[in-house]
C-alpha cells in the first residue's frame, strides 16, 4: 500500500503561538464505535488541532458522517476501516453501540471490533508523517498491539475519572467484598476509611467478591494494554480529585494524565435567528418568562422500562417545574396524550441534541442524570447542578463523587425492586430545583465551575498535563 500523506496544518499566527506544538507532532486516534466514548476524543482532537498538533481520526463508514460533521472548520484527516461484514450475533448494519437494539449484544459488538486490527494496523504503518502516538479506547485494547508492531508508542483513554478507575480496582485487588453479607452493607475500601459504599454501588461483575467472566475478561484485557502502554488519558482535572490522582499516580503505573475538561475544547454550536433547533427556542421562550428549567437526560446506552418511564413522566408533570425531556427514540411511550398534556410547561424531544448547548443555556438550572462521565463534565463546566440517577456501568461511582465527593448534586435512592415512584421523582425534582440542598449544591457547582474553566486555560493543571504527557511519553519535546 502506498504511503498517505497528511498535510500538516499551516502555520499559527503570532498571536497563536503561545498554544503552539510543533508540527511534526502526529497523533491517531482510535475512539470506541458509541457516542459517549467517541465525543470525548473529538474534544481531544479540537485539542490537541489547537495546539498545532496533525491528527488522524480512524472510524467505520456508519460513524464517518458524524465525526467529519464535528470537525468542521480543523484540518483533523478521517480514515475510515470498514467494519466487518455479518459479524457473529449482531444485525446487519449496525457500527455503534448506539445503533443496538439491546445491551445484551455489546460483548458481541466489542468482539467484532477485533477484526478491524488487521486494516488499521495496515494503514497505520503507511502514513506519513510519521505517527507520533497512538490513543485509543480501553475497549478497544487490540490497538495497543497494533501500535507497538509498528513502533508507536500508544495512550489509553477509559472515559472515566480517576476516581472510578481508583476505587473498583483497590476493591477487586483487595478482596475487600469477601465479607460483605448484603448488598446494602456499608464497607469502606482499602486505604479511604471515609468512603463508604454498598453493593449496590457496583454492577455485574463488579459485585461479586471473585469477578468473573466475559465482562470482566474484556476488563482485563484492557488493564493488560493499559500496562503496556505509555499513560492513561484521563478527562479530568487535578483540581477535582487531586486526592485520587495523586494516589492513583503513586500506586499504580502507567501514569493518569488528567488534560480534561475535554469539551472545553470544541466550539459550540452557532445559530442564527431562523436556523436554531426547536429545542433552543422552547428554551429562548423560558427565558423571556423567567421560568428555570430542569433538563432531563439518560444517555444513550441505558435502558429503562417502560414502567419506570412512565413514572419519571408522572413525576415531572407534577412537579410544577419546567422541564425539556430527551428520550430514546419514537419508540417510547409515555402515555396517551402525555406530550400534549404537559405541552406549557414540558418539552419531550426524540432527535439527537446538542447536550453542552442545552446545559449552557441560561434558563436550565438542574440537570436530571445518568450520570455518564461525559455529562457530569459538561454540567460541571455549564454551573448546572445534577440529581444523579445512575444506570450502568461506573455511573453509580460517578454519581458517589457527584453527591458526597464533591456536593454539587443530590441522589435519586431506588425503592423496593429498583424502581422509583412518581412521588419520589417529583420530590427530589423540587428539592434540586427551589429545595435549599439544591441551592447549596448550585453553590458549590459554580466555584467547581470557575476551577474547571482555569484547569483548561493556558498554564492551567490540564493545559499543562498535555504537554507533559507527550514530552514523558516521548512523542515530542519542549512542549510546556
Amino acid at each position: 500500500m502506498a504511503s498517505l500523506e497528511i498535510t500538516p496544518p499551516s502555520p499559527l499566527t503570532s498571536i497563536e503561538t503561545s498554544n503552539t506544538i510543533h508540527s511534526t507532532i502526529h497523533v491517531v486516534l482510535l475512539p470506541f464505535m458509541s457516542k459517549g466514548h467517541t465525543i470525548p476524543l473529538l474534544h481531544l482532537a479540537h485539542l490537541l488541532h489547537n495546539r498545532n498538533i496533525i491528527v488522524t481520526i480512524f472510524t467505520t463508514p456508519a460513524n464517518s458522517c458524524f465525526i467529519r460533521s464535528s470537525l468542521i472548520h480543523t484540518t483533523v484527516t478521517v480514515l475510515e476501516l470498514p467494519f466487518p461484514q455479518s459479524p457473529p450475533n449482531l444485525p446487519l448494519g449496525v457500527e455503534s453501540t448506539d445503533k443496538l437494539p439491546s445491551m445484551s449484544l455489546f460483548l458481541p459488538f466489542v468482539h467484532a471490533t477485533k477484526l478491524l486490527q488487521p486494516h488499521f494496523e495496515e494503514v497505520l504503518s503507511t502514513l506519513l508523517p510519521h505517527v507520533s502516538c497512538v490513543i485509543y479506547d480501553g475497549f478497544l485494547p487490540w490497538a495497543q498491539l497494533s501500535a507497538s508492531k509498528v513502533g508507536v508508542p500508544s495512550l489509553i483513554f477509559f472515559g472515566m475519572n480517576t476516581f472510578s478507575m481508583t476505587i473498583p480496582r483497590l476493591i477487586v485487588e483487595h478482596g475487600s467484598l469477601k465479607d460483605v453479607k448484603s448488598d446494602d452493607e456499608l464497607f469502606s475500601p482499602p486505604f479511604f476509611p471515609n468512603i463508604k459504599l454498598c453493593r449496590r454501588d457496583f454492577n455485574e461483575p463488579f459485585k461479586d467478591p471473585e469477578p468473573k467472566g466475559p465482562l470482566f475478561e474484556i476488563v482485563m484485557e484492557s488493564g493488560r494494554a493499559a500496562a503496556q502502554s505509555s499513560g492513561i488519558l484521563v478527562n479530568s482535572f487535578y483540581e477535582l480529585e487531586s486526592i485520587y490522582v495523586d494516589f492513583f499516580n503513586r500506586e499504580f503505573n502507567p501514569k493518569a494524565w488528567c488534560v480534561g475538561p475535554l469539551c472545553t475544547a470544541s466550539p459550540l454550536n452557532q445559530h442564527e435567528s431562523l436556523e436554531k433547533p426547536r429545542w433552543v427556542q422552547w428554551l429562548d421562550d423560558r427565558e423571556a418568562k423567567q421560568r428555570p428549567v430542569l433538563y432531563v437526560a439518560f444517555g444513550t446506552q441505558a435502558e429503562i422500562s417502560q414502567t419506570q418511564l412512565m413514572e419519571i413522566g408522572i413525576g415531572l408533570e407534577r412537579s410544577g417545574v419546567d422541564f425539556l425531556w430527551v428520550v430514546r427514540g419514537k419508540e417510547v411511550e409515555l402515555g396517551d396524550g402525555y406530550e400534549e398534556r404537559v405541552a406549557e410547561g414540558g418539552m419531550v424531544v426524540r432527535e439527537w441534541v446538542e447536550q453542552r448547548e442545552i446545559l449552557k443555556h441560561e434558563i436550565v438550572r438542574g440537570f436530571l442524570s445518568h450520570c455518564g462521565w461525559n455529562s457530569v463534565l459538561e454540567s460541571i463546566c455549564a454551573e448546572v447542578p445534577i440529581l444523579a440517577w445512575p444506570m450502568m456501568a461506573e455511573q453509580p461511582m460517578n454519581a458517589k463523587m457527584v453527591v458526597e465527593e464533591l456536593g454539587i448534586g443530590l441522589r435519586v435512592k431506588e425503592e423496593g425492586g429498583g424502581m422509583v415512584g412518581w412521588e419520589r421523582v417529583r420530590e427530589m425534582v423540587r428539592e434540586l430545583m427551589v429545595g435549599e440542598k439544591g441551592k447549596e449544591a448550585g453553590k458549590k457547582m459554580k466555584e467547581l465551575g470557575e476551577k474547571a474553566r482555569r484547569a483548561v486555560e493556558e498554564g492551567g493543571s490540564s493545559w499543562r498535563s498535555l504537554g507533559l504527557m507527550l514530552d514523558e511519553g516521548g512523542f515530542a519535546s519542549d512542549l510546556v
